[in-house]
């Protein structure tokens, strides 16, 4: 069965996270991704340690299942390249500052003309509208000014960030989302057309019932740590060794959990009867579940509390999740070849379709320069042209390449 975006080509114009992160997704699928870099240093993400070997591992995490071509998009002969590639392409995805592409020749409407079926995905920081549209885009200034970092955190602490960056992720989630229901509609119109996102239309998109209460009730939410806003219990408990989730979130389970903790007697006490009531109690209702679930290491009562109808699970830091038996058997981590390091370990593509299996990680994040040669011998150059705009410092060609 081919994969799901086979024979789909993509000009990826994009650096640091979120428009790679969305191109890694559709080479995920299938798609041929050409990720075009400068040919001094290439994509910034590479010099952002930690390093495995002399490679960032930040632009490792982002960059499997592509090819790498190094341009020197300063020069004319490097831009009238990338248009070339762009015009041949079905998607073109960028993430420049609003205006950037369109002083380079790059931008949708004058590629457009050429070629109609074209789509063009662009990710800006806060869109091209607005008092803010010219402003370039940062993940902790969207995820501050999203609102989210507002409802983040310890109730007596500082707004907090997200421990990833939530606002490059999720718009390169949807602009990866969005490339791909163009290109279902295009197989009905034979049109092309634009798709755009923005780091904090991303995160926006995303503050789900928080949002909504605001929108519908005037209700400011507040930070409360490891708690869910409207259902309790449902948040952070202390077992033996470290925390514990529990999240009982109908009214059977919560009597289930007392059952199972040897607290029956809570059921019908006034104070905890319903979950309005026992949201209001919540500091009271810590601390008699805190005095029982110390008694067990977190496995054991997720185990226990799992098994009997109860959601639950340890919180694990990064050690304990790569060496948990369920991550290995479940395949989140993949094994591939790099030309520089060897076999590596990867992050798997958490979607698992019939035609991908199991095996999302077909290539590994390419040296820069890596496949110059190839793709653009794909596009008509002869070896002499490549000789030529190698000695010119137009294009770099990786020699570890294989």
């Amino acid at each position: 069965m081919p994969l799901p975006l086979e024979g789909i080509r993509i000009l990826d114009l994009t650096r640091a996270l979120a428009g790679p992160f969305c191109t890694m997704i559709l080479g995920d699928l299938g798609a041929t991704v050409i990720k075009t870099e400068p040919t001094k240093g290439g994509d910034m993400s590479r010099s952002w340690g930690p390093y495995h070997d002399g490679i960032g591992v930040f632009y490792l995490s982002i960059n499997r299942n592509k090819q790498s071509l190094a341009v020197n998009f300063r020069e004319p002969r490097g831009l009238e390249l990338l248009q070339q590639l762009a015009r041949d392409a079905d998607v073109v995805v960028e993430n420049f500052k609003p205006g950037t592409t369109k002083t380079i020749g790059l931008d949708y409407d004058t590629l457009v003309k050429d070629a109609p079926r074209l789509i063009y995905t662009s990710i800006t920081g806060f869109g091209t509208d607005g008092p803010y549209g010219q402003w370039p885009g940062y993940d902790q200034i969207a995820q501050g000014m999203s609102g989210m970092m507002s409802i983040t955190g310890q109730a007596d602490g500082l707004p907090t960030r997200l421990g990833v960056p939530l606002a490059d992720l999720v718009s390169g989630i949807w602009s990866a989302l969005g490339t791909i229901t163009a290109l279902h509609q295009r197989e009905r119109t034979g049109s092309g057309q634009k798709v755009e996102t923005s780091l904090l239309a991303g995160v926006v998109g995303m503050l789900c019932v928080q949002g909504q209460r605001y929108l519908s009730l005037g209700e400011l939410p507040q930070r409360i740590g490891n708690e869910h806003p409207v259902i309790y219990p449902y948040g952070a408990f202390e077992a033996a060794d470290g925390i514990i989730n529990i999240a009982a979130a109908t009214q059977s389970q919560w009597e289930n959990l007392c059952h199972l903790l040897d607290l029956d007697h809570l059921v019908q006490q006034s104070e905890f009867i319903d979950n309005e009531a026992r949201s209001s109690n919540r500091e009271q209702l810590r601390k008699i579940f805190n005095s029982r679930l110390c008694s067990r290491s977190a496995i054991e009562w997720t185990t226990i509390l799992m098994e009997n109808g109860v959601p639950a699970g340890p919180v694990f830091d990064l050690q304990q999740l790569f060496e948990d038996p369920h991550v290995a058997a479940t395949g989140l981590i993949e094994l591939v070849d790099h030309p520089q390091l060897g076999e590596i370990k990867q992050l798997s593509n958490p979607l698992r379709l019939e035609s991908i299996g199991s095996k999302t990680v077909r290539s590994a994040p390419p040296l820069l320069g890596q496949h110059t040669d190839g793709i653009l011998k794909e596009l008509g150059l002869k070896s002499q042209a490549l000789v030529k705009l190698k000695k010119d410092g137009i294009i770099f060609q990786s020699t570890e390449s294989t």
